[in-house]
């Protein structure tokens, strides 16, 4: 039976390789406790979470929401004692375990939980060791780290994407025949000018792409690009609820087992 591939492309938010070996790495004082079941789903797309570890001072009334859940979900509090008004020990503390585990050579990639733009010298020391690096925090985020990351994550988003599941986004983007369309309540309007720069990057000389290739430049241009953001549980069901700026296509692959998607502009009529 044939299989279609090309629709896994990174800026759908489904799976990449659940074989790598992550380390996932939260900022108790720059991260909610409500997120961290929605994260961890989330990272589990990506790979294994070989380790789970949680830095702050969990002596503070602050961090109490963390400590009921650190057993649920076999995460290791690191605890970090506020030596200094003012001073961030966590961020300290973090980043030096981050570089301990990185010299270990045990690790495909870094899951970082954080909002706090000063581990944007962390994800880029990361990235240049070959490293993948995951970002997960609020719309708040500074761009300097979201763009750091390979792939960036709203936790806002993966809040509402778990209270309603991704099957309400799945009917709701097949309900939606054109792109012109209004956005579905609390869907920003698609980017179409962003799409189509990313998609002219990755086309070939016939003018087309594998979807995944597609999907490959929309993460490298803007890291925390998401269809889920635009109500699309993926990317081919962005694609094909554009037809206006898409056109795809199912192709058999040489194998002949398998069918492979790709995708061009639509030309003007």
């Amino acid at each position: 039976m044939k299989t279609p591939t090309g629709a896994l492309a990174p800026a759908g938010g489904q799976g990449e390789d659940n074989g790598k070996r992550l380390a996932v790495l939260i900022d108790a004082d720059n991260a909610r406790a409500a997120v961290i079941e929605a994260v961890l789903e989330e990272v589990a797309r990506f790979g294994e979470a070989i380790v789970r570890r949680i830095y702050g001072d969990f002596t503070s009334t602050q961090s109490a929401s963390w400590k009921a859940l650190l057993n649920k979900f076999s995460i290791k509090p690191m605890q970090q004692f506020a030596y200094t008004v003012g001073k961030n020990a966590t961020d300290s503390a973090l980043i030096i375990d981050a570089m301990d585990l990185l010299y270990t050579r045990r690790f495909d990639g870094f899951c970082l939980v954080t909002s706090d733009s000063d581990f944007t010298g962390l994800a880029v020391r990361l990235r240049e060791e070959g490293l993948l690096v995951y970002g997960f925090g609020e719309e708040k985020t500074p761009a300097a780290f979201r763009n750091a990351c390979h792939k960036f994550l709203f936790t806002e988003m993966l809040r509402t994407a778990a209270r309603h599941g991704e099957d309400a986004a799945a009917a709701e983007s097949a309900r939606r025949p054109h792109d012109s369309d209004p956005p579905a309540s609390g869907h920003p309007v698609i980017p179409a000018d962003f799409l189509m720069e990313a998609l002219d990057r990755s086309v070939d000389e016939s003018g087309w792409t594998q979807l995944g290739t597609f999907g490959s430049y929309l993460q490298k241009i803007q890291p925390d690009f998401d269809t889920r953001l635009y109500g699309f549980r993926k990317l081919s069901d962005l694609v094909r609820g554009c037809p206006s700026l898409f056109v795809m296509e199912e192709r058999e692959a040489p194998s002949g087992n398998r069918t492979i998607v790709y995708v061009r502009a639509r030309e003007d009529d």
